[in-house]
């Protein structure tokens, strides 16, 4: 039975896949692991489609003496770890910092995404996320995809508030697949919210509030139930 406001996709052997196409939406290479690395474990393992698309590899940021290109070697290693393939992953080269300067360009990008990809379930940044790339991708990913269900990951250290609307339940190799994905990021070891500690007392926090082990949360910006359900 399913439960109000609670994604169970079945995993492991038999499992059968929920959405078929999954579109991870990451305005910067590791937000999409920071915010729902379990659930794509989860949805690669239940079988569904899972595609990833960072729209920086944020090289006026990379820490002094590490190549401008190192996230782009990371988050290859990072979502390979998750399940996601090679060919399922895009990279743009829009600036950190500027993504308002591009709104326009950006949604373009979405918007022929969309027509490429027809995702089922698209996973992107809350509205409530005060980083400028962030809620610029929000927003005109909401556009493109108006037609398609539409989940909000969590960030703390960027939300001003968050709704928690939707849970997945995640299990303990869920949960270790997203620990070892960030690891890859050493160009970002520095920060607090990136290591494994801070990574399982959220998701033990958000397994709390639904009588689970571990769990990541999710606004509900747009939910569209078609015949599957």
């Amino acid at each position: 039975m399913r439960r109000s406001g609670v994604l169970q996709t079945r995993s492991g052997k038999g499992a059968q896949n929920v959405f078929q196409r999954v579109l991870i939406l990451a305005p910067h290479t590791d937000d999409g692991e920071l915010g729902c690395g379990g659930t794509i474990a989860k949805l690669v393992e239940g079988g569904d489609d899972v595609y990833y698309v960072a729209f920086s590899a944020a090289e006026k940021s990379v820490p002094a003496g590490m190549p401008r290109d190192v996230l782009r070697h990371e988050v290859r290693e990072a979502t390979g770890i998750l399940g996601i393939p090679p060919e399922n992953l895009l990279i743009f080269d829009y600036e950190v910092r500027d993504f308002p300067l591009h709104r326009q360009a950006i949604l373009e990008d979405l918007v022929r995404l969309q027509h490429e990809l027809r995702p089922n379930l698209v996973l992107l940044p809350a509205f409530h996320d005060i980083h400028q790339d962030h809620i610029t991708v929000a927003s005109e990913g909401l556009r493109a995809f108006k037609t398609t269900t539409i989940l909000g990951y969590e960030l703390p250290w960027n939300n001003m508030t968050f709704n928690t609307t939707a849970f997945v339940f995640l299990e303990e190799r869920h949960i270790e697949s997203k620990i070892k994905a960030l690891s890859c990021y050493v160009s970002q070891r520095g920060r607090r919210y990136a290591n494994g500690d801070f990574i399982r007392s959220l998701a033990r926090a958000r397994g709390i509030q639904i009588g689970a082990e571990y769990a990541e949360a999710f606004e509900v910006i747009r939910w569209v139930l078609d015949g599957r359900l």
